[in-house]
């Protein structure tokens, strides 16, 4: 009967002991048709744009005015917005950002504060702040010279049109205003204003929502008129900008789109440079440090006025200073050339110089080769301190040395990640143009994936990258007072940097790497990005492309990392061992009698020990079982073994003489979150293989699953993860034997830090 108990055991664990249990499977792998929005003529199920897909557009024609000495612009727009929507829209909704900082804003009155043992003076100054932010509108009216009417809510302002604005018509209005420029570090939270350096009393301005701007009405959303508090950043329509910026005529100006009267603002010395540098593949100083440092003595009475041009953006933003050093070089993108450019004081160097502009060339060739062809002429760095902010065609990076111009390689590799991140948000969401206010993972997230595999490729040693599942496993863990699901709106997110950068980074590089495969998942990330470049993306079209395009049934991948706040954090808490052609009645009894000898030990080691007292039963109460060696075989089991033998085919018995191994692990999934499994078995002879299961195993028990492997060695020890991949927040329980080890210690004495996850370029 032993014998018929082994030959069953395997006979079960070929069949793969996976019994489905009453537990909460289905909820992990539940479809997402339920879920997201319904197909429609807009939008299809598919993830595209379906045949009646619109969107809006707003034209702007602006004159601004940078006044150096009170540190205020003033300025006047006339905007055209054409109406594509099947709708007749009775008002229009413009985004106030700057509204941000008045006292009453939002952003302000719901800030949580609290009073501490040890603050600053600045905590307290802030606490009592009495900046004069805020737009100051002067005029709203129409082409006609009437006024119309408008409400201003806090960050939005409503304006009423004279008649409905029917489908296919476009109206023009005007808008005048003028606004206070915060100290960005002191005022309204970095991404728009100045810095002040007070050893040569000059400025740099860093200038962005600075104009009133449309917001964003769509099929999705209707009017995206929720208020700006700080989080949720920018909803916007594309359109096409001119706009002329007067500013002291010693002042360099970097700004979206493409410089239109270069002959009245450029020396001849600066056109020649210019026109150097679109030749070549390395920077070319338009204006050098000398230069720069020449500038700063003096300070201009008269002024000078550069003009713009930009075509399809979703919004403008500038950079002006007499501080700036400027260089520039050509960045061939398929055949179409596309200049790279940096603008940074002297206080940037050594690092600017060196860094800045290749950071900004590789950005471009590394992002279009995995989502489309950058599109627009130029894409500028400009120093700040800090801060990193993204705009199309300009973004503004901090990575400041010291002053006399040492640095930590901290700070390089800051300041290169920054660029290569700021300068990536042309593509997410300056291009593809998701709904910031609503969903900051769609860009910030996308873009950090991206970021991740441009640092890679950068440097392959780079020793800090983004989508590196170690940077989120702290936050993985945490209680729900901490961590958020991604799928929730910015404003409400605890910790917004990990949860939509960090998280979503690294749900992206575990999609890539360990769920779909590089070649599944570039397709598709291809498709979702040529698709919706220059439109309006929800969540909703990027998750169903993704599947539309690789076939692979991704929804309990969705609702797992983007709707819970389940981690990953998987056991080992079983294995067990079989061998065929060692299962003849004298090997399955030698086997269970060393089981049972093993379990016997403390019984021998009393045994030894009272061998002089102890005293054997009497022969008068012997029987049967007190001489019967229950592990001898008996010629009945020989017989039934041989009879069993006899009755195989050869087949049958080439494969029972086959000598292979069978092994069973039992895992439990103790974070809730489904995942695929990587295991890596080491044999005897210390070889190694490495295993991967899909994570379609839980399907039917999402708590607890056995996986048995058939190997032509014995098994000796067994890694779950063994390259750390699957994010899992503890990894005490992936061994066995179990053993206990410091993991980073232990990933780099095994080299494979830089295994973990080898995001090269294909």
């Amino acid at each position: 009967m032993k014998k018929m108990r082994v030959l069953l055991y395997l006979a079960v664990i070929l069949g793969q002991v996976a019994f489905a249990q009453e537990n909460n499977a289905d909820e992990k792998f539940k479809q997402m048709i339920y879920s997201l929005s319904t197909p429609n003529n807009y939008r299809t199920a598919s993830g595209y744009p379906g045949q009646d897909y619109w969107q809006q557009q707003a034209d702007y024609k602006m004159k601004i005015v940078l006044d150096d000495e009170k540190q205020k612009i003033s300025g006047s727009e006339v905007i055209t917005y054409k109406n594509n929507s099947p709708h007749s829209l009775p008002y229009l909704w413009l985004q106030l950002e700057q509204n941000s900082r008045l006292a009453d804003a939002i952003a302000n009155t719901a800030r949580v504060e609290i009073i501490e043992e040890k603050m600053s003076l600045e905590r307290f100054m802030s606490a009592n702040n009495t900046y004069d932010g805020g737009f100051k509108i002067q005029s709203v009216k129409n082409t006609d010279g009437s006024a119309l009417k408008y409400t201003i809510n806090s960050t939005m302002m409503r304006v009423d049109l004279p008649t409905p604005l029917k489908p296919g018509e476009s109206f023009s209005f005007s808008v005048e205003w003028w606004y206070n420029v915060n100290d960005r570090l002191k005022v309204g939270g970095g991404r728009s204003g100045m810095e002040f350096f007070a050893q040569d009393g000059n400025y740099i301005y860093t200038i962005a929502q600075f104009f009133p701007r449309m917001a964003v009405y769509s099929d999705a959303t209707g009017w995206q008129n929720k208020q700006f508090i700080g989080a949720g950043e920018f909803a916007l329509p594309f359109g096409n900008y001119e706009v002329e910026l007067t500013v002291p005529s010693d002042h360099l100006v970097g700004a979206t789109g493409v410089l239109q009267n270069t002959d009245e603002v450029l020396s001849d010395a600066q056109k020649k440079r210019m026109a150097d540098a679109g030749k070549s593949d390395v920077p070319v100083l338009i204006v050098n440090q000398k230069e720069a440092v020449n500038a700063e003595k003096n300070r201009a009475k008269t002024t000078k006025t550069w003009k713009f041009k930009a075509e399809n953006v979703r919004d403008f933003a500038f950079a002006s200073s007499r501080k700036f050093m400027w260089d520039a070089q050509g960045v061939d993108i398929n055949g179409k050339k596309v200049m790279a450019m940096s603008f940074y004081p002297k206080e940037g160097n050594p690092l600017w110089e060196q860094y800045s502009t290749r950071a900004v060339a590789h950005t471009l060739r590394v992002y279009s080769h995995f989502t489309f062809d950058y599109p627009y002429p130029v894409a500028i760095s400009v120093h700040t301190d800090r801060i990193g902010m993204e705009y199309p065609m300009i973004c503004f990076n901090g990575g400041r040395p010291e002053s006399d111009g040492t640095y930590t390689e901290r700070t390089k590799l800051g300041m290169i990640g920054v660029i290569i991140h700021e300068v990536g948000h042309n593509f997410f969401p300056m291009i593809i143009n998701s709904d910031e206010r609503q969903w900051t993972w769609m860009d910030e997230g996308m873009n950090s994936f991206l970021q991740g595999i441009a640092e890679r490729e950068w440097d392959k040693n780079m020793k800090t990258w983004r989508g590196n599942p170690e940077r989120i496993k702290d936050y993985m863990k945490s209680g729900r007072d901490v961590q958020n699901a991604i799928m929730n709106n910015s404003e409400s997110v605890v910790n917004l940097h990990a949860n939509a950068y960090d998280k979503t980074a690294v749900a992206l590089s575990v999609l890539r790497e360990t769920v779909m495969g590089r070649e599944l998942f570039d397709f598709a990330f291809r498709q979702y990005s040529q698709t919706w470049m220059f439109k309006h993306p929800t969540p909703d079209d990027f998750f169903r492309i993704m599947e539309d395009a690789s076939a692979v049934d991704l929804d309990w991948f969705w609702n797992g990392w983007f709707f819970t706040t389940d981690h990953v954090n998987m056991a080992i808490t079983n294995v067990r061992k079989a061998q065929l052609g060692k299962q003849s009645p004298a090997d399955v009894k030698n086997a269970l009698k060393k089981d049972a000898d093993l379990k016997m030990r403390y019984i021998y080691f009393l045994r030894e020990k009272d061998k002089k007292t102890l005293v054997d039963v009497d022969a008068a109460y012997r029987d049967f079982y007190n001489s019967y060696d229950e592990f001898a075989v008996t010629a009945e089991e020989n017989k039934a073994y041989e009879s069993f033998i006899n009755s195989l085919t050869d087949e049958e018995k080439k494969v029972m003489q086959s000598g292979k191994w069978f092994t069973e692990i039992t895992v439990e999934n103790l974070g809730g979150l489904v995942m695929p499994l990587i295991f890596e078995l080491t044999y005897t002879d210390k070889s190694t293989q490495i295993f991967r299961v899909p994570a379609e195993i839980w399907r039917k028990n999402s708590q607890k699953i056995t996986k048995v492997f058939t190997t032509d060695k014995e098994v000796e020890s067994i890694t779950l993860d063994p390259n750390l991949e699957m994010v899992d927040v503890d990894l005490s329980d992936n061994y066995f034997p179990k053993k206990v080890v410091n993991t980073r210690i232990e990933m780099f004495k095994q080299g494979k830090q830089n295994q973990s996850n080898p995001m090269q370029r294909k």
